[in-house]
């Protein structure tokens, strides 16, 4: 096998991790990566950052991480690759600041653009700070929108995962960071059936399950009781799920929330469909909080993150919890590796 070949070959196996926001435990999880080396042995990996800030980091933390200019080949384990993107300003760990702003998303543009370039298989994020991104005078309602808009793809579904209880729960959003107060009327036939049909598509394709069981929410307290308590249900719900029905959909619902995520229902449950951020998402971080995963389905490559905030008051502690991190690693590559069968 030639050389160009087999670069070729490590390109595409890599995934490409950012930090998110550099005064947060970002850059504190990138660091514990290097000590579960054993974790990731099958797994390329390149941290998109400044690699200044991660060396300074690492030494607050008392740790010997070693990091090397990304070179596209696979290093020693012992090191981790970086490909180099400055902050703006120095970063000191727990204060905000928003200059570094444009530094976060010039981390993630350059990781969209490498994996719409085939150059990356798979985009690992790190959480970012909404509100400085906003502050700085940038519109930014999270990666998920971002993610859509950079990518040109016209829909995108957020879906949160956990392996930590017996359910293996997956939870997919219909809307997501909106104001409660417009949920309703974002709430659309297209939208909903949308939302499922990708949704559906990436359980089978990526993650083998050939015919999903998928449970879906009503909107309204009691799923709408017969149009007393709203009526979304019954026109723009119900007609959906059965239009869905009638192309082979294997769709329960819509059930009132509040008893949807019962054990009963959940062993069933390949997944969940919630109408908004919060109907869902309670029950699935109460399940795993800190082990779960976000995936963004829909996209045309792979991307998860972790579960939690910036957690600002932990960043250069030492304290902060790598888990979700581990997990979204691993998932991306399995699901790159399944991507790339399909």
């Amino acid at each position: 096998m030639s050389e160009q070949s087999t670069q070729s070959q490590n390109q595409l196996k890599t995934i490409a991790i950012t930090y998110g926001e550099p005064a947060g435990i970002g850059p504190d999880l990138i660091i514990q990566l290097s000590a579960h080396t054993e974790k990731f042995r099958n797994i390329n990996f390149v941290v998109i950052g400044d690699k200044n800030l991660l060396h300074n980091r690492a030494r607050q933390l008392g740790s010997a991480t070693i990091f090397e200019d990304y070179t596209q080949l696979q290093l020693t384990k012992q090191a981790i690759q970086v490909l180099h993107v400055p902050t703006i300003v120095d970063t000191i760990p727990c204060t905000l600041d928003k200059r570094n702003s444009a530094h976060v998303l010039q981390c993630l543009d350059t990781a969209i653009q490498g994996c719409l370039d085939k150059i990356f298989a798979a985009l690992v994020t790190g959480p970012v700070h909404k509100g400085i991104i906003n502050e700085a005078g940038i519109t930014f309602t999270g990666h998920t929108e971002y993610l859509a808009a950079k990518s040109n793809t016209h829909k995108v579904v957020m879906m949160l995962c956990e392996n930590k209880s017996e359910y293996k729960l997956r939870v997919a959003l219909v809307t997501t960071h909106l104001p409660l107060n417009k949920v309703s009327t974002a709430i659309t036939a297209s939208e909903l059936e949308d939302t499922i049909t990708i949704l559906r598509h990436d359980l089978v394709h990526y993650f083998n399950i050939p015919s999903p069981k998928i449970y879906v929410c009503g909107l309204n307290p009691h799923a709408g009781e017969d149009g007393h308590l709203g009526d979304e249900e019954q026109k723009i719900i119900e007609p959906g799920l059965n239009k869905l029905r009638s192309q082979g959909f294997d769709l329960i619902g819509p059930l009132p929330a509040d008893t949807l995520f019962v054990p009963h229902n959940l062993k069933q449950a390949d997944a969940v469909v919630a109408m908004y951020h919060d109907q869902g998402l309670p029950m699935l971080k109460h399940l795993g909080f800190g082990q779960a995963i976000n995936v963004t389905l829909g996209l045309p490559f792979i991307r998860t993150s972790v579960d939690h905030g910036t957690a600002l008051d932990l960043a250069g502690t030492g304290k902060a919890n790598a888990d979700s991190l581990f997990n979204a690693i691993g998932l991306a590559s399995k699901l790159a590796q399944q991507m790339s069968i399909a």
